[in-house]
């Protein structure tokens, strides 16, 4: 299989960060992105599209970038993103990361069909984490990150399987949902999640109702 390489890069200017994000689809927890600049003469070999290395690759690779590479990591919140919906979450995730490098790059190469509303230069390739390095780069550092993160919220919240499902749709989440109910990370704007709140409104105010016409009756 044909690795993410520097091809489409070269022909811009230095320092270039790429950028990509993770966590767009899960029901839980927040959104986060990462931008990478890579030195094109010291960097991991390895580097994929997160997608589709194992976990124990990802978080070796992880751990040697953050060693050669310069990394911001940005996040949006399950409230920002109820609030602003989930793409302009994504572009918030993103901005933030690149602002979080520390400094300005020359050019910013961003995962998917449209680059955030800023001012720097910049460009979007679909299906750029199987073929930029530098936004390969970045879909790991996103992915591990989250990961990390919806791990630990796993702790405090347990028995919705975040610590293997990161918040996804499965269907142990599912069951999860209808057993537990809802945490305060569950994206109330996602369908699956927002039909179950609106259920478990509807039932506290019929059995208000209830107690009312019992009370009075």
């Amino acid at each position: 299989m044909k690795r993410p390489c520097f091809k489409l890069e070269i022909a811009y200017p230095m320092p270039l960060a790429g950028v990509d994000e993770a966590g767009c689809a899960p029901l839980a927890g927040p959104v986060v992105a990462a931008a990478v600049v890579l030195d094109r003469e010291k960097f991991p070999r390895g580097i994929d599209d997160s997608k589709k290395l194992p976990i124990e690759t990802r978080e070796a690779i992880f751990g040697r970038l953050q060693k050669v590479a310069r990394i911001g990591v940005g996040i949006a919140s399950v409230e920002e993103i109820d609030e602003i919906n989930i793409y302009w979450a994504r572009m918030l995730a993103m901005s933030r990361a690149v602002e979080a490098l520390g400094f300005e790059p020359a050019w910013v190469l961003v995962d998917g069909n449209a680059t955030p509303r800023w001012q720097r230069p910049s460009k979007a390739i679909v299906a750029g984490d199987a073929k930029c390095r530098s936004i390969a780069a970045a879909s790991i550092v996103a992915k591990v990150t989250r990961d990390r993160i919806m791990a630990e919220h796993a702790l405090t919240w347990p028995g919705y399987g975040w610590e293997t499902n990161r918040g996804y749709p499965t269907p142990e989440h599912i069951r999860a949902l209808d057993r537990q109910g809802l945490t305060p990370l569950h994206r109330r704007s996602f369908a699956p999640v927002r039909a179950r709140e609106q259920g478990r409104l509807a039932l506290e105010n019929g059995e208000q109702s209830l107690s009312s016409y019992t009370t009075t009756g």
